[in-house]
């Protein structure tokens, strides 16, 4: 029995990465024996095992073959004859198919993925990367993690026909979000876009940000979206998973220029099942866009209606997630013009001037006399006006 670190953590290494997580490949060994050693069994689809002290992962080496449509449709074989070098076969990227012997250092490199690495190429291991679909979606997640690395052009001719072959559809929309989301989260996440539209994918995948590549360009050509501007430098200030997302769907309101319409980005989060506060986000953001971009000008009366609007006071933290989101999707302002960082700023001084009038603090001060029901809230209204107004003359 011989145990090896595979995968991401000899990849990172080579690459001189920080290595958070070490993933290992047994060869010669059965699962009872593993289990006699004291592993404890977690995989379900695989033989995967827990190392009794450290806790990392170690699955027995082990070969793949499809037998039907979809990323679920294999027939996998484990057992003590499986070498490394058909382990590593399986795998779907040269620059992830590398072993470490841990004994003596030494890099097991059957399909030259240091070679990939030297030369800041995206390469299959086998035809068997048009097998699985999820392939592709990891690969477009690796260009945004890398985007100064290219995708070797039969690479490409595989993934064209991964998505003529129709195995794209069979990806269920939580995967398509996992993956989507982590893409979301590496350094240029409008590479992974492109990668999916230049193969057709993105097309299948999410039609609404596909057609945006279309959206105003001349016929028959291709346009980068606006939002892939967004989404680059929302991933340069080190956003949020949400404001990423919000600032990715900030195209898909109206084709035809209608503000506060959401129905594409809406198909989208229903079409990939995105979660909750991603959904929310992304489209308080579209709705409001206009109103953020103008608020460096909007008087104290329209200010404190989008805090209304966005429930500024009851969730601030979503609200200053609303402002940097809007801000990053804001268009260039031309000289002399306030910038969406000036109608971020405005707005959070109009939040911090309206949330310290209270109908408490208002009677403690005898400005409501009487006041109950409606006229309480005209009173309390109108006094959330007027301290913004005096915030915004005080500024």
């Amino acid at each position: 029995m011989k145990a090896y670190v595979v995968g991401g953590a000899v990849r990172d290494g080579l690459l001189g990465q920080p290595v958070h997580d070490r993933d290992w490949v047994v060869v010669g060994a059965s699962p009872e024996e593993l289990l006699a050693a004291g592993y404890r069994a977690v995989g379900r689809d695989f033989p995967v095992f827990l190392h009794p002290q450290t806790g990392e992962q170690y699955a027995l080496a082990r070969t793949e073959r499809k037998s039907a449509a979809g990323y679920h449709g294999f027939q996998i074989h484990a057992a003590p004859d499986v070498t490394l070098e058909q382990d590593l076969a399986r795998r779907d990227l040269t620059i992830n198919a590398m072993a470490l012997d841990p004994d003596t250092g030494v890099v097991i490199d059957p399909f030259h993925g240091h070679d990939d690495l030297r030369a800041k190429v995206l390469r299959h291991v086998s035809p068997a990367f048009a097998e699985d679909p999820v392939r592709l979606l990891r690969l477009a997640r690796f260009s945004a993690r890398w985007p100064d690395f290219s995708v070797a052009a039969d690479t490409q001719a595989l993934m064209r026909q991964l998505v003529e072959a129709d195995e794209v559809d069979a990806l269920v929309p939580e995967r398509v979000w996992q993956e989507v989301s982590r893409g979301l989260m590496e350094r240029m996440p409008s590479r992974m876009f492109d990668v999916l539209h230049g193969c057709g994918a993105l097309a299948r995948l999410a039609p609404e940000l596909d057609a945006l590549f279309s959206d105003g360009a001349a016929p028959g050509s291709d346009r980068p979206p606006r939002s892939w501007t967004a989404i680059d430098a929302s991933a340069r200030a080190a956003e949020s998973l949400e404001v990423r997302f919000a600032c990715l769907c900030h195209e898909l309101g109206d084709p035809a220029g209608a503000t506060g319409h959401t129905a594409r980005a809406e198909a989208l989060c229903a079409r990939w099942r995105v979660d909750n506060e991603c959904r929310e986000l992304a489209l308080l953001v579209l709705r409001e866009q206009v109103a953020l971009q103008q608020a460096a000008h909007a008087g104290p009366a329209e200010c404190l209606a989008l805090l209304e609007r966005c429930d500024g006071w009851r969730r601030p933290d979503r609200f200053d997630a609303v402002l940097r989101a809007g801000a990053l999707v804001a268009p260039p302002a031309p000289p002399g013009a306030s910038s969406g960082d000036a109608s971020a700023a405005r707005l959070r001084g109009a939040l911090k001037a309206a949330r310290q009038v209270s109908v408490d603090s208002l009677r403690a001060q005898g400005r409501l006399g009487d006041a109950d029901g409606p006229a309480l809230g005209l009173a309390l209204r109108a006094a959330r006006v007027q301290a913004i107004a005096d915030a915004f003359a005080g500024a």
